[in-house]
């Protein structure tokens, strides 16, 4: 690991906000039919979905594999109406469409911009083979000429979120599960975090949601929508097998603060109906938004509690489009909207 001296936050960087300004989305054109099995087909029409409703706003990356996938997508967005001059697409090949995970985190500085490379293992050694993915924030960053940051451990973008002021929500369910870094411990993990992101205040949730083979990202759990405001989802079902796990994660939070000591201010989302999968219990979680220049986009699931979730976080984000993105289909791979982008901000 890196002096003391020499990691970012001794240099001034820090990780923005997801709602600061951004320069780009990142994105990894889906193809790994094994992620959906037996249900791909309808999975790149969310990915032209998510295209169409970011390109007005900012500039979209778009990863494929090779010229001929390039061409693919082009024509598939084209065929689908989507044009703008603000896509661009970039022959940098992956395993996966999970950007958030593997791609890199971008971090700032006044008007410079650096990246964070962590190691990454498809979520504790899970889904073989994973080194186009790890590579490929290397790669990202070189077609950028951005300098780089490698902390040296194993961390998913999925599994931590920041106010941009100082503090960092996590869960022990993820950053402690001793198939990411088995050798360090928790006050290791907060001093790479400290050290690497910018931040001085962590605060740890417990387990994630049922489904989730990330083994507890927070995306799916409890956002900032603001310096010290908190979205939380609840389940309100005191027979469903989220309820227990979430309500002891609105319990912490309550007593929780920001890095000033200011309680935080709690909202709550409502958990959709539970969706399953050749018996597989599914990560349905309105949580996983994705705040961009402008516009909010929001997983759906053709449930009621849509419209409540869409309404909720319009009020919080009064100055955006909220648009909802249909993921029932989407989730079958076990992640939705925010777990397939990625933020690159302004410097």
């Amino acid at each position: 690991m890196a002096a003391q001296d020499s990691v970012p936050s001794a240099l001034g960087f820090r990780m923005p906000a997801e709602w600061e300004p951004h320069a780009a989305t990142w994105l990894a054109w889906p193809h790994k039919e094994d992620s959906w099995p037996g249900n791909f087909a309808p999975i790149p029409a969310v990915w032209v979905e998510i295209v169409r409703a970011l390109a007005p706003y900012e500039a979209v990356n778009i990863l494929v594999n090779d010229s001929a996938m390039a061409a693919y997508v082009r024509a598939g967005l084209h065929a689908r109406e989507v044009f703008d001059e603000n896509i661009s697409v970039y022959e940098i090949p992956t395993d996966d469409a999970w950007i958030r995970d593997y791609g890199p985190i971008f971090i700032t500085r006044r008007a410079e911009a650096a990246a964070l490379k962590w190691r990454y293992n498809a979520w504790g050694g899970k889904y073989p083979p994973w080194d186009l993915d790890d590579a490929a924030a290397e790669k990202i960053c070189a077609s950028l000429n951005v300098p780089v940051f490698r902390p040296g451990i194993v961390l998913e973008g999925g599994s931590i979120e920041v106010n941009g002021h100082g503090t960092l929500l996590t869960t022990e369910a993820c950053l402690l599960n001793p198939n990411r870094n088995p050798h360090l411990r928790r006050e290791e993990i907060e001093r790479c975090l400290r050290n690497y992101l910018g931040v001085r205040h962590i605060l740890w949730l417990g387990q994630g949601i049922a489904g989730d083979d990330t083994d507890g990202h927070i995306d799916d759990l409890a956002r900032f929508v603001d310096p010290t405001t908190v979205v939380t989802v609840i389940e309100n079902n005191p027979h469903d097998e989220n309820f227990e796990a979430l309500q002891a994660n609105h319990e912490r939070l309550l007593g929780m603060t920001d890095q000033d000591g200011r309680p935080l201010r709690l909202i709550t989302l409502p958990m959709p109906r539970a969706i399953f999968y050749r018996d597989q219990r599914l990560p349905a979680s309105y949580a996983n938004f994705y705040v961009a220049n402008d516009v909010v986009l929001v997983p759906t699931f053709r449930d009621p509690n849509d419209v409540v979730a869409l309404q909720t976080l319009q009020g919080l984000f009064p100055q955006r489009r909220v648009v909802g993105i249909q993921a029932s289909e989407m989730v079958w791979g076990l992640g939705t909207v925010h777990c397939v982008t990625q933020q690159q901000p302004l410097p």
